[in-house]
């Protein structure tokens, strides 16, 4: 074991070596020949040109990337790789207000930050259909629903009962049934439950989780869970077409330990293999509506050894990171992060192993099928796989985050399961996306490596260093890198959709969208009313003023002030802010917003426009007297 550890650290080392001074060499090549006249210019032209969105012209695709720990949503286009858009979710955002008005701070729930993973886009068989864009939230255990008619977060779900670090989600089922979950880090349950971790294997659980979606509006509700054994479970892929019953979530530490004292880095990474959780989550749903369950901690939760026959255990080298499914639904592909492989598992296999009952045993309870008896292949793509995303000529692509590299292999066609190409990216990738690459009719032509370390291939900006997006075009025989975006921290996973799926996306709010009954839409209604302490404001913003222009108070009143935005006219945003406050928000053209705070301040605070709007911008402003409590 020593000896194995030994030879992996030497060759990783190598590898990032070898990975580090070819790129270094790479730019220093490419830098010269960019000097010199003939087919190496030319070359770097028609690069350019590829990515290129002249004026007035706009993209093919939208890119939805998650903000990692920033707790947003980035927006980019493709591909031009241009950042059009930050959408605000789990953090607060001055930029437009997120967290500091009433109804974005109750949406938060009391927190101020959250750490996105994986986007997921809402699905009709198997299909992005350009509805909803869903976004976990790792640290907090909460789901999140973007309405992608107008990119606002319209609701944010959880912290959902018995999941902590939920981490494998947002994965939809292929027709948006159900958003996959489950916790990377096993607790007791139900949540507040205390056991020391001395009695991990024994008192800890996970879980998986199942959040319904509504096919109308979209508003999501826990809908049941599945208590699982103490492992760690890390990404999940729902299957589609003839596995669209199933869904599947990797799990590393199936060794069931956490030792005081010792990393798990080393405990978690005994044995050679862990699991895929492959889950017949129609057969489970019967199992909760016949009531077969227990309540835990307010969820419905479904135990799979008091009622087996639906969740199975494959067993997959070494500590899998991602799993993914071919787009007909007939293979499911395991990455081995700590093995040099992705290992192929046949769908139809795995229901004749479970039809006969073909299993190796069980583990902590949950049944073990035979490797032998689903796995079709196993293909050598390099160090590091993790993920993996597929195009539309039967082609799939990984990502290899020791080597810093992409895979290409064939899964369909002549050459199955037999690697094609490979093209070095600057560095450690971690997640990949190709347009509509997890669906059943991915489009191809492009993938987009989300890369965690960047290493100065950028002006030096100090420490905190971006991660890198580098694009890379596969529509030729090999694969070409032609672009380097470096994006806000830190992009985990990303979707990518063409853009005309998304129909009819709002600029303007409607005066009869606007349901909120303190919307005021004209000056002359602009006032303000005192109850008690409390001092209410219905104000109005347009081209050039502010009404009320003054608003006087008492040192400790309340306020509430309700902002609306009566321009009918897009691009026009509205700021309100409040000097000395920490009052910030854009209302959208419009749309009304709340801002509650208390008047805590004695003296004279400017209010005004911060969203530049127009030439008399400047004039837009009023002033919060504050008079000072009565000694």
């Amino acid at each position: 074991m020593k000896r194995f550890k030994f030879f992996l650290v030497a060759a990783l080392a190598t590898v990032a070596i070898v990975a580090f001074i070819a790129a270094t060499g790479d730019a220093q090549r490419r830098r010269a020949k960019e000097g010199e006249a003939g087919p190496a210019k030319t070359e770097v032209v028609e690069d350019a040109l590829k990515t290129y969105v002249p004026p007035g012209d706009l993209d093919e695709y939208y890119v939805f990337l998650s903000g990692g720990h920033s707790g947003q949503i980035f927006v980019y286009g493709l591909p031009s790789m241009r950042h059009i858009r930050t959408i605000p979710v789990f953090g607060r955002y001055p930029a437009t207000g997120w967290g500091y008005d009433n109804k974005s701070k109750e949406m938060m729930g009391g927190l101020t930050w959250g750490d996105c993973h994986h986007p997921g886009l809402s699905e009709t068989k198997g299909l992005y259909d350009g509805r909803w864009l869903f976004i976990n939230d790792n640290a907090g255990g909460r789901i999140a629903r973007i309405d992608l008619r107008d990119f606002e977060c319209k609701q944010i779900l959880g912290p959902l009962p018995n999941v902590a670090g939920n981490h494998a989600s947002s994965f939809c089922t292929w027709n948006t049934e159900y958003i996959i979950g489950a916790t990377r880090f096993s607790i007791p349950i139900p949540k507040g439950t205390v056991a020391d971790v001395k009695d991990y294997k024994e008192k800890y659980k996970g879980v998986i989780s199942a959040t319904k979606v509504d096919p109308k509006d979209g508003t999501m509700s826990v809908a049941w869970q599945i208590v699982m054994p103490p492992w760690d479970y890390d990404l999940a892929r729902a299957g589609k077409l003839v596995s669209g019953d199933w869904f599947f979530v990797t799990c590393y530490n199936s060794e069931a330990e956490f030792i005081d004292g010792k990393p798990l880095e080393i405990t978690a990474s005994e044995r050679d293999k862990d699991f895929v959780i492959a889950v017949n989550w129609k057969g489970v749903e019967k199992e909760v509506e016949k009531g077969n369950v227990t309540e835990i901690g307010g969820a419905k939760v479904f135990d799979p050894i008091k009622t087996p026959g639906y969740v199975f255990a494959i067993p997959c080298k070494k500590s899998p990171h991602g799993v993914d499914v071919t787009p007909d639904g007939k293979y499911i592909v395991g990455s081995g992060k700590l093995a040099p492989v992705v290992s192929i598992f046949n769908f139809e296999k795995l229901l004749k192993a479970v039809q006969d009952k073909n299993f190796s045993g069980d583990d902590m309870g949950i049944p073990v099928v035979k490797a032998e008896a689903v796995q079709d292949a196993e293909i050598p793509v390099g160090l590091g796989p993790l993920h993996t995303v597929f195009d539309d000529k039967g082609f799939a692509y990984t990502s290899l985050f020791v080597e810093s590299a992409v895979a290409k292999w064939q899964w369909q066609g002549g050459q199955q399961w037999q690697m094609v190409d490979k093209i070095p990216v600057q560095y450690n990738i971690g997640h990949i996306a190709s347009p509509e690459g997890d669906t059943v009719k991915p489009l191809g032509h492009w993938v987009l490596a989300l890369n965690k370390l960047s290493k100065g291939t950028h002006l030096n900006v100090g420490p905190h260093q971006p991660e890198s997006l580098q694009l890379i075009d596969t529509s030729g025989p090999k694969m070409k890198l032609i672009y380097t975006a470096f994006p806000e921290p830190e992009p985990h996973y990303a979707q990518i959709i063409k853009a005309d799926k998304l129909k009819d996306v709002v600029e303007v709010y409607k005066k009869e969208e606007n349901k909120d009954p303190n919307a005021t839409w004209d000056p002359k209604n602009a006032r303000i009313e005192r109850d008690g302490n409390t001092v209410k404001v219905w104000m109005t913003q347009i081209r050039s003023s502010i009404m009320p222009n003054v608003i006087r108070c008492n040192e400790g009143d309340k306020l509430i002030v309700y902002v609306t935005n009566i321009e009918e006219m897009r691009n026009e945003l509205h700021g309100f802010g409040v000097c000395g406050y920490d009052v910030t928000g854009v209302p959208a053209p419009g749309a009304t917003m709340t801002f509650e705070f208390v008047a805590d301040k004695p003296g004279v605070w400017p209010y005004y426009c911060t969203n530049f709007c127009s030439a008399l911008h400047q004039e837009m402003q009023g002033y919060l007297i504050v008079n000072p409590k009565q000694k």
